[in-house]
Order: C-alpha cells, then structure tokens, then sequence
C-alpha cells in the first residue's frame, strides 16, 4: 500500500508531498487504518533499557520528519519505540528560502536545507499536550537564526526548560548545516560553556520537580577522529546522558552523478551509512560504553540497523530510509530486531 502511495507522492514537489505525506497518515490513523499502512505488529518488539528509560524496542523516529509535534499520535501508531519532534526554536521563524528539499531517488538520499523552520517550542508543546500518545518522546531543541552564536545558550537553556515537563529526553543540536555557525558549538571551549551551563540547568531542573529528564547531544558526520576524541572527552567531563550520532553531511560522496548533487544543505540517507558508522565506532570507543549512543544516518533495512548497534549504538532512529521505504521499515527493523534476540537468548 506504501509503495502505490509513494508513486503518487513522488509526482508531487519535495516539500508538497511530505505535508501531504502527513496528512494522509493523520487520516488514515483517524479512520482506524493505521495497521494497513504495514507497520510494527503489536507485541512483535524486544524492549531495551538506555539512559534509565525503558523503550518499548529499539528504532525511533529521528527528528526533521515531524518538526512541530503536529502528528505524534499517527507515526507512533506505526510501530516506533519512540517519536523525536524538532528541531524546535524558542521562537517561531520560517527557515530558508524555498525549494530547499531535495530528492535524489537513484541514491535513496535526500539534500536539505530547511534552515530549522518550525512554528516555536510553544506550539510543540500544545500539540504534545494535546495529543494521546504517552509514549517516549524526545524534544530536539535549537537556536534561532537570528541568535548570534556567542548567545547560542541563551536560546538552549530556554528550550531546555520549556521541554522540560514534556519529554522524556532532549536532544541539543549542534550539528545542523543549515543554521550559519551553529557547528562551531561542537569544539573546544564553545561546547564547555555550552555544556556546563545546559548541565547546571537539568540538575537544577531535576531538583525543583524530582524527575531527571536525559540530555542527549547530536553531533556531525564531518568530523576527524580527533574531533570525535575531544568531543567525546567533553561529554564525559560532562556527564552528559547520550549522544546522537550523526546529523547531515555536507559530503556528497555517492551521489556525484545526481544533477542535485550540487544544491546546497545536508545530505541524509543511503550514502551518509558509513560516515555515520564510522563516527559511531569512533565514539564508542572514546567513550567505552560509560555514554549511550543513539545511531541514525543512512538506515534503509534490518541490516542496517544491526549494523549501527554492532558500531556501538544503543539506539537507532531513520528519516530518510522512512522516506523511501515507508511503514514497512517499521515493521522490518523492529520485529527483525525481536527475532534476532529471541534466536540469540534460545542459542544461550
């Protein structure tokens, strides 16, 4: 069923057939249809333990796919172990000019440069409240546009306590391409202040209401080694609670002979698999499982995924193997991902 709606969507503009694309699991999730869709089955999963949160299995759905928590109660229906919203900004702002949304289909890759468009943390915030799903869900936070880097912090602490209530972990992005400067909080004495004042924020948070809400940091695939060491040492100077890894890349490696290779932004799918992996198998071993990571860039099959979990990752996201492969994807990682570990507890 996925795959006729692909077609149709695909005839459509980039951006036009994701609204599109949304609105039709809105509906069909209203109209009780949601298992047609060919998601997870209902107890088909193998549940997991990381940053003290028990999820219900492994897969997520990564941020950038529903940015304002406008379709939470439709994509958790799916099957996801857990639902990441944003990235959201304190304020509401419109992104980049358009077109800025790119398929490049022989690649199964998608370039962007969306710029953070979203309509506010406030509005997330009403939406979550005024959804049914009481699932895990992350809240990806972000700076204006407009923020000067140098008061970056300024814009996190106020996402970071705004989420607060609401999510079950938050995700600091540092590594969006599309926000000018926003990298540079990745390195060295940016990312210390940054750190040390998010971390003084969640303990101070965690005292006033007695409910400890993980802090988790996305980072770039467009990283050297080096870097990975030294942003590893800091979040375990840190104590920080998880790492993404990784964001888009500003690579175009694989996808040289799409005419779209050129656009400008960040390029996620199939060709971003083994950047990512490389940085995840980097981390891991800088950060010796005393910080979980949360892998994402480049799934589009069950292999994929247990590739990313055998780099080191406790957990996986997707969003553009979603894209492309739909519900379906759900299904396949999830219940593989069960199956793996009822064979594997049966060999034991």
């Amino acid at each position: 069923m996925y795959g006729l709606m692909r077609s149709l969507l695909f005839t459509l503009p980039a951006e036009a057939s994701h609204g599109a694309a949304m609105s039709s699991l809105d509906l069909a999730h209203g109209l009780g249809f949601s298992g047609a869709l060919g998601g997870a089955r209902k107890g088909r999963a193998q549940a997991v333990t990381v940053m003290g949160i028990e999820f219900p299995n492994a897969l997520g759905l990564a941020a950038g796919l529903d940015k304002n928590a406008d379709h939470i109660d439709a994509l958790a229906a799916l099957g996801f172990g857990f639902i990441e919203i944003g990235t959201v900004t304190p304020r509401p702002q419109p992104g980049n000019p358009r077109p800025r949304l790119f398929r490049l289909v022989a690649q199964r890759a998608i370039i962007n440069r969306m710029g953070f468009n979203n309509k506010g943390i406030d509005h997330a915030l009403a939406q979550i409240n005024r959804s049914a799903f009481r699932g895990i869900l992350g809240i990806n936070i972000g700076k204006n546009f407009d923020t000067p880097v140098e008061q970056a912090a300024d814009d996190y602490l106020i996402g970071l306590r705004k989420a607060w209530p609401c999510a079950s972990y938050i995700v600091v992005n540092l590594s969006s391409p599309n926000t000018p400067g926003l990298r540079t909080l990745q390195y060295g004495e940016e990312l210390r202040r940054l750190l040390t004042l998010l971390k003084q924020e969640q303990l101070a948070l965690a005292r006033a209401d007695g409910r400890q809400v993980p802090l988790v940091v996305k980072i770039a695939p467009d990283l050297s080694e080096e870097e990975v060491g030294m942003i590893a040492t800091a979040l375990l100077e840190f104590r920080v609670d998880g790492v993404t890894a990784t964001n888009t890349t500003l690579a175009r490696d694989g996808v040289r002979d799409n005419p779209l290779h050129t656009e400008a932004g960040g390029l996620s799918g199939a060709p971003l698999r083994q950047a990512s992996n490389q940085v995840i198998t980097q981390l891991a071993r800088a950060l010796d499982g005393q910080i979980p990571i949360i892998g994402v860039g480049g799934i589009g099959s069950l292999a994929d995924a247990r590739e990313k979990l055998a780099a080191g990752a406790s957990l996986v996201q997707i969003y553009s193997g979603f894209i492309y492969r739909g519900p379906p994807l759900v299904r396949e990682i999830v219940e593989g991902l069960a199956a793996g570990e009822s064979k594997l507890g049966e060999s034991n």
